[in-house]
């Protein structure tokens, strides 16, 4: 049986305008206008226990809207939605259980008290037998580097300390999903690392099936076996990153440092795409040339210094998949 089912879900929306200025806010008193939002229309997709999903998009794109439904928050206007069997706006006592849930703006820790007493307050939420909880919670500090962190009020945290925290939290009741939502915004490099090291180990040793939203495509990159990329309700694309990269593009770049690059550098089968001094980056497609082949007519007719070959940003290739589906990357 798969571990997340998602079929058919319809949410929809009603969202208050009103014209702008003074006279705007005094229509809006006694006659409201409203317009419909189809926040997820049709979507569908299967999980597998295990998986590491990146459920990405746009601003509005309906992202955010499925994760609560699928936390048991919000209730669909149709389709199915089951996690490890359980319909989650229906059995939600017995769901959340099951599940813990990141968002990286927001805490569930208590801002006054020290960590371990929300770690302990949320040990008692979930009723976890204490010999268990003392388990889990050693081996998570542990993992984590969180002994040092344990009597600090959570207030006093930096964002990369608080995040480490909220993963623990997430965790302590042992749910079979974890729901991350932007878990690195706003962390510096070293604390990036810390998270997705810890996430990656937690899906491959312990077989949690986690569902990542994130805007930073790195997180996609070093993380997700999967993408599912979602824009105005609907699913744009479902597969693995490489079927990605074929499918939008087979595209490739080479990165060059050069003694002299000119506005007028020129090989034959590829393009400048940046130049900035003496490094440039060029594209081209390897159906039509091979990197080997291009390489040497690059260092034929030029002193080259360094070079990397490499895929194109994934930035870029979602770009290209929005623009041909008319959806704006930000809203």
């Amino acid at each position: 049986m798969k571990h997340v089912v998602v079929k058919d879900l319809c949410k929809q929306f009603l969202v208050a305008e009103r014209q702008a200025g003074f006279v705007g806010s005094l229509k809006g008193l006694f006659k409201r206008t409203y317009r419909r939002v189809d926040a997820l229309d049709h979507i569908g997709f299967e999980l597998d226990r295990g998986e590491l999903v990146g459920y990405i998009g746009p601003n509005g794109a309906g992202k955010s809207t499925t994760i609560k439904i699928l936390s048991g928050i919000l209730v669909p206007d149709s389709g199915i939605c089951t996690v490890a069997g359980i319909t989650p706006w229906v059995d939600r006592a017995q769901h959340v259980a099951n599940i813990g849930v990141v968002f990286g703006q927001r805490t569930q820790l208590w801002w006054d008290l020290p960590v371990i007493e929300s770690f302990d307050l949320l040990r008692d939420i979930y009723r976890v037998a204490p010999n268990l909880y003392q388990q889990r919670l050693d081996e998570l500090v542990s993992i984590l580097d969180l002994t040092p962190l344990l009597n600090t009020p959570v207030r006093q945290l930096s964002l990369g300390q608080r995040m480490r925290c909220d993963l623990v939290a997430s965790l302590l009741h042992g749910p079979d999903v974890l729901f991350l939502d932007e878990p690195t915004i706003g962390l510096d490099a070293t604390s990036k690392f810390a998270v997705r090291d810890f996430v990656k180990r937690l899906n491959q040793d312990f077989e949690v099936t986690v569902i990542l939203t994130t805007h930073d495509m790195d997180d996609i990159e070093a993380l997700c076996q999967r993408i599912i990329i979602l824009g105005n309700g609907h699913i744009l694309n479902d597969s693995s990153l490489s079927e990605l990269r074929s499918n939008i593009s087979t595209e490739r770049r080479i990165k060059l440092e050069l003694q002299n690059a000119t506005p007028d550098f020129n090989i034959e089968h590829s393009r400048v795409v940046a130049l900035e001094g003496n490094t440039l980056e060029l594209a081209f497609d390897p159906d039509v040339i091979s990197s080997a082949a291009l390489i040497s007519n690059i260092v034929a007719n030029h002193a080259v210094q360094d070079l990397l070959v490499e895929n194109p940003p994934i930035e870029n290739l979602i770009s290209e998949l929005y623009a041909s589906n008319n959806i704006k990357a930000e809203s």
